[in-house]
């Protein structure tokens, strides 16, 4: 039965049919080929949404336009390149700083290329930099928004699978650490090796003036984190504070949004949010099906005949995810995934939230890789770096996340620790 679905599902892909459609029409037909209720698929998709946790999604969407627009992201990247911008490779430290500050209050790494990406390429390769260098970190660290809160896959991910929404946005908090502080190492030794960028002069007074700035712009994540982790508000408030904060900038702070400028805002933000939130809701037929047909028991007993080491699993699963991730929409990969392999995961002693947070690491991967990663095309559009050159200046960061990736595998308390301090 599964079969039929993912063999309906998967050639539907190929032809171009968009994705929920295509996941939609794979699971009715399975229904109705096994004489099923096709009742199911309504049910299923009105039971999915039906989701106070689930408004925060359009909403951080909402957020992150809304910064693009309202030239907040300027004013990060001013604030990062006046702290590190003197030392060698400053600008690439400033392009990774750029992005973990952004996505922790926008959620989508495709709106980090959209609005920072623009800047960062420009600036570093006006300062020495090689273009497709230039690009291919910009790509890698668009999917920090992906694994850092509040990351909107994650939001999605933990909700699909019955876990804490909040405890998932502080675990991602330690991976993404752990992937910032990896880049800045490897950018730090390849800028000194290679001579990339140059260094700019020390000016005290020009860098507080840079900060204080961008004092309103970095505000937006250390109250929404704040207020969000210590029990104030929940994620979905969280996500209505981020809107209301980022307008207050925008509006009254840089003067940079009309009220003209909100009906493209809003329908800008619907767009994306409403291509999230219906694949959830055409995945949760295909979780049913999945479901009676035992995919996720079948699923378990092949694991677990190869080995029953919880690292091992998570590494093996970790394989399929990134794969998975290369030739599909991260957000219905997510959601097909976690009814098949979280079972397994969970019999063999891994975690849920560790589960759920080492998924949404490899499948942000899927972001930056050929041939279907959204980002990659996105910076091969900002930066006018061919998609084939693109990808291979990549290729040393794929090898830095895949180290990561590993890191966060084998050592649970990268994701358990900031879950249980934060929340």
């Amino acid at each position: 039965m599964s079969l039929v679905l993912l063999t309906i599902f998967l050639g539907l892909s190929f032809l171009g049919v968009p994705l929920a459609v295509a996941l939609g029409l794979g699971a009715a037909a399975t229904l109705w080929y096994h004489d099923l209720p096709l009742s199911m698929v309504t049910q299923s998709m009105a039971t999915s949404i039906n989701s106070f946790l689930l408004i925060a999604v359009p909403l951080f969407v909402l957020a992150g336009h809304i910064m693009e627009r309202g030239g907040l992201s300027e004013r990060i990247f001013g604030a990062a390149e006046a702290c590190v911008g003197r030392f060698r490779g400053g600008l690439g430290h400033v392009n990774i700083l750029s992005s973990f500050v952004f996505g922790g209050i926008s959620g989508s790494s495709v709106a980090d290329i959209a609005s920072i990406g623009r800047i960062t390429i420009g600036a570093m390769t006006a300062r020495n930099y090689p273009r497709p260098y230039s690009a291919a970190l910009t790509l890698i660290t668009s999917t920090l928004a992906t694994l850092v809160p509040p990351s909107i896959l994650m939001i999605v991910a933990a909700a699909a699978a019955g876990q804490s929404v909040g405890q998932a946005l502080a675990g991602g908090l330690g991976p993404g650490i752990l992937l910032v502080v990896a880049l800045l190492v490897y950018n730090a030794v390849i800028s000194k090796a290679k001579g990339y960028g140059t260094l700019l002069p020390f000016d005290p007074w020009a860098n507080l003036r840079a900060i204080a700035r961008a004092l309103p712009s970095l505000g937006a994540p250390v109250i929404i984190l704040t207020a969000m982790f210590t029990g104030i508000v929940t994620p979905t408030e969280a996500a209505a504070l981020a809107v209301l904060y980022t307008l207050a900038v925008g509006f009254l702070v840089h003067r940079e949004i009309a009220l003209a400028d909100l009906p493209e805002l809003l329908i800008g933000a619907g767009r994306t949010a409403g291509t999230v939130l219906l694949i959830l809701m055409v995945a949760s037929t295909a979780t049913y099906v999945f479901t009676i047909d035992m995919l996720p028991s079948k699923a378990s007993s092949s694991i677990m005949a190869l080995t029953t080491d919880p690292r091992l699993v998570l590494l093996l699963m970790g394989l399929i995810f990134l794969a998975v991730g290369m030739l599909m929409d991260i957000v219905a990969a997510a959601l097909m995934l976690i009814p098949i392999l979280m079972p397994a995961a969970v019999q063999v002693g891994v975690d849920p939230l560790h589960f759920i947070v080492f998924m949404v690491a490899a499948l942000a991967m899927g972001l930056a890789t050929p041939p279907v990663g959204t980002c990659l095309f996105a910076t091969a559009q900002v930066s006018g770096v061919p998609i084939e050159r693109l990808a291979l200046a990549t290729v040393p960061f794929y090898i830095v996340n895949v180290v990561v990736l590993t890191l966060i595998a084998f050592l649970p308390q990268v994701v358990l620790w900031p879950a249980q301090i934060l929340t």
